[in-house]
């Protein structure tokens, strides 16, 4: 073996990373800006160089020569022969298009500036794309063959799209148009919680925020963060605030989300109560720090209807827009977002798996990925709790499995998620648990129901009152409630720091991101180790949906003990 030359280059473009080699950690920290981390199991990792991470890896200032270097200096054989060939020619792609502002226009119009002849006559052909382009008519000295290539206007409002067209044909967009400024704010972290105990940001979370401010240089101050559940991502949100000091808008998942930012906000940062403003279903207040949900946001009466709530974002001198869970950022609030490229805005999230495919959007529109971790580097220096996995396979009964046997395949999975099975199951590891907080997670409501009923444990589904709700998690963070039994309202954002095992009865088919996200709930750091079971009906399409699900998590270094339920 090759002590020191950990990586092996492969000709379908994956990078296999060995563990074991000394080297491991150093070559890991290069692959990272410019490979995407597939798989991360006990002995090799798996990378991936493809389009979008080697545009992330432009973005943040690599160029090809400085990819080609690390892959040779890591890797324990000749690279593959086309390999660097590939990398300078994708990484090409970007800033052969460069957008900036165009002088005169009082910042409506922008300027798409093309260097290469060819490329400006297929964006040109392209309907797609030449439908929000006009020909640029450049000032005396600004002509085309003087060095600037050919020139399109480009409406402001029609930034951010025009960058999603050109990123699907295959051809990134330098946006080095400025930002707005926005109204001023002024927030400072605090260095003791106004709970009580010192505070300050770890390293990772300096890192990130650093990665995400790019010095402000043109094209920083507007990307994705990513860090496993637990790990602080508001935290770095408002050192976000604090350092760009202009007008926020915050958006995430849901009100006890909303609630949780806020109370952050108080606790960590000397923003006064006044300075912040909730805007959901139940209040509509805005102020210099402004919290809502994606879910007011993307309501309307009717689907005929416009978007009415669309116009916070665009009546209020925003300076900085945090979108929270961004790999849950719904496909409404991309239209919108679009429209609104000029304003600094960061993502915030654990994966940016989207089921819907849509990470090239996030990547055009939010921005590139600025900083990532893995998940077991936090685990190891005990930033976020170590965490076991058990997939526990559960016969069905012979009622259970002769209604499955008949059934359509689209019933299958309910019938199988709801085998009457689980049920006692779940009732012995709660057992198994005395001293834990448990949380029991599902799908299906009249399961769930009964398994409330069953433990004599509260329910909080989609439609229990927020007060209730919120009630409910404060109990169980103090523990006073053991366990409690929660829909997938519990895949979103939610402050539960003592929970400890989390049993998941029911999932939606063969979610990756929703796997990660329940997991997610019990990893914030404590003294004690953390369980995650998920239960699977034996010899179902549940087993083939929870293969699927394992992946995301497999791909973070997490193993699955996998039993059969006796």
């Amino acid at each position: 073996m090759a002590d020191g030359r950990p990586l092996i280059a492969q000709g379908d473009l994956t990078l296999l990373l060995d563990v074991h080699d000394p080297a491991f950690d150093a070559a890991r920290a290069e692959l990272g800006a410019f490979a995407s981390l597939e798989k991360s199991p006990e002995h090799l990792h798996t990378y991936r160089i493809g389009p979008l991470s080697l545009w992330n890896a432009a973005s943040a200032g690599l160029a090809p020569d400085d990819v080609i270097a690390s892959l040779e200096r890591w890797s324990r054989y000749e690279l593959p022969r086309d390999l660097a060939f590939i990398v300078r020619d994708t990484m090409a792609r970007f800033g052969r298009l460069v957008l900036s502002e165009f002088p005169g226009s009082g910042g409506r119009e922008l300027l798409l500036v093309c260097s290469d002849p060819e490329l400006a006559s297929e964006i040109g052909a392209t309907r797609k794309i030449s439908q929000w382009l006009t020909p640029a008519r450049l000032p005396q000295g600004e002509a085309e063959g003087e060095g600037r290539g050919t020139s399109f206007l480009v409406r402001l409002v029609d930034r951010g799209t025009v960058k999603r067209e050109l990123l699907r044909l295959g051809w990134p967009v330098r946006d080095e148009a400025p930002l707005v400024a926005g109204d001023p704010l002024t927030l400072n972290l605090l260095p003791e919680r106004r709970s009580g105990g010192p505070f300050s940001l770890r390293h990772y979370q300096s890192d990130s925020l650093a990665a995400f401010m790019g010095g402000g240089l043109p094209g920083s101050g507007y990307g994705v963060i990513v860090l496993p559940c637990g790990a602080g991502k508001t935290i770095v949100g408002m050192a976000a605030m604090s350092a760009i000091g202009a007008k926020t808008l915050i958006i995430t998942t849901n009100i006890a989300a909303v609630h949780q930012w806020m109370d952050e906000l108080l606790d960590k940062t000397d923003l006064p109560r006044e300075s912040i403003g909730e805007y959901t279903g139940g209040a509509k207040t805005v102020r210099p720090v402004t919290v809502a949900t994606y879910q007011i946001l993307t309501w309307r009466p009717d689907k005929e209807s416009d978007f009415p709530h669309f116009d916070l974002f665009r009546k209020e001198k925003w300076g900085l827009i945090i979108y929270d869970e961004v790999h849950l950022l719904p496909a409404p609030v991309f239209r919108v977002v679009a429209e609104i490229q000029a304003v600094r805005r960061l993502g915030l999230t654990a994966t940016l798996v989207r089921e819907d495919g849509r990470e090239e959007d996030v990547f055009s529109l939010i921005g590139p990925k600025r900083y990532d971790v893995p998940w077991k580097d936090l685990e190891r220096k005990g930033f976020i709790a170590e965490a076991y996995c058990h997939e526990i396979r559960i016969p069905m009964s012979e009622h259970d499995e002769l209604r499955y046997s008949v059934a359509e395949p689209r019933e299958r999975h309910r019938l199988a998620a709801e085998n009457t099975a689980k049920f006692e199951a779940v009732r012995q590891l709660v057992e198994n648990h005395p001293d834990d907080l448990v949380m029991v997670i599902g799908q299906f409501l009249d399961q769930l129901g009964k398994m409330s009923k069953i433990l004599d444990a509260p329910l909080i589904t989609g439609k229990t009152p927020n007060a209730e709700r919120e009630r409910i998690y404060e109990e169980f963070r103090r523990g006073r409630t053991k366990v409690i039994v929660v829909s997938k309202v519990a895949n979103f954002a939610i402050d539960l720091p003592d929970a400890s095992v989390a049993i998941q009865m029911s999932g939606s088919f063969g979610s990756r991101q929703e796997e990660a996200q329940r997991l997610g709930r019990i990893l914030r750091p404590k003294a004690r180790n953390s369980f995650f079971y998920s239960l699977v009906s034996r010899y179902t399409v549940e087993e083939e949906f929870a293969s699927n699900r394992r992946k995301f998590l497999a791909e973070q270094g997490y193993r699955y003990q996998i039993e059969a339920w006796e």
